[in-house]
């Protein structure tokens, strides 16, 4: 029972669809795998890899506002993203996964309180910057175990106030 149902809600094996469900998944997936799969892309001395991670890295370094303190996963490539930036696309990945099994009907889903939840949903982005200034001013140095928790809150902010938005049926919120 339970198998049937986790893998209906996350894959929805037997029901179509909708195309902008779709296209915010494998957005998702994209911005998940790309930024790990780059530094084994550069790795390969094959054709196409080594410009699929450069375009990789050159959006990475676009967005991310460190991308030198990446991991080191394929020496010498790094990951193309700070694990702050990773931290955020993991609660990402995290809200998405708890909207699939209770559709935004949870008091923590931030879109409901509208003008209240989208001042959290700010609160809680801003732990992204408050870490970074932090770090500049010599708070504590670069670790990655702090910059992925508050890259973590801050896409917790982002993924309660949005995920259900994006995934929501073509029906208003009440």
């Amino acid at each position: 029972m339970f198998k049937a149902s986790f893998a209906n809600r996350l894959l929805l094996t037997k029901q179509q669809i909708p195309p902008k469900k779709l296209i915010s998944d494998i957005i998702l997936i994209a911005l998940l795998s790309g930024p790990v799969a780059a530094p084994f892309l550069a790795s390969l001395p094959m054709f196409p890899f080594g410009i699929i991670a450069k375009i990789i890295y050159f959006m990475g370094g676009m967005v991310c506002p460190q991308p030198e303190m990446g991991l080191m996963v394929s020496p010498p490539h790094l990951v193309a993203v700070c694990m702050r930036c990773y931290g955020l696309l993991l609660a990402l990945l995290t809200t998405r996964v708890i909207y699939s099994f209770n559709q935004a009907k949870g008091f923590y889903w931030l879109h409901q309180y509208r003008f209240w939840g989208a001042a959290i949903a700010t609160f809680l982005t801003s732990a992204y910057l408050a870490e970074m200034i932090a770090q500049t001013l010599n708070f504590w140095q670069y670790d990655n175990t702090i910059v992925t928790i508050f890259g973590y809150v801050a896409g917790l902010g982002i993924g309660l106030f949005v995920t259900p938005v994006l995934y929501r049926s073509n029906r208003p919120i009440t």
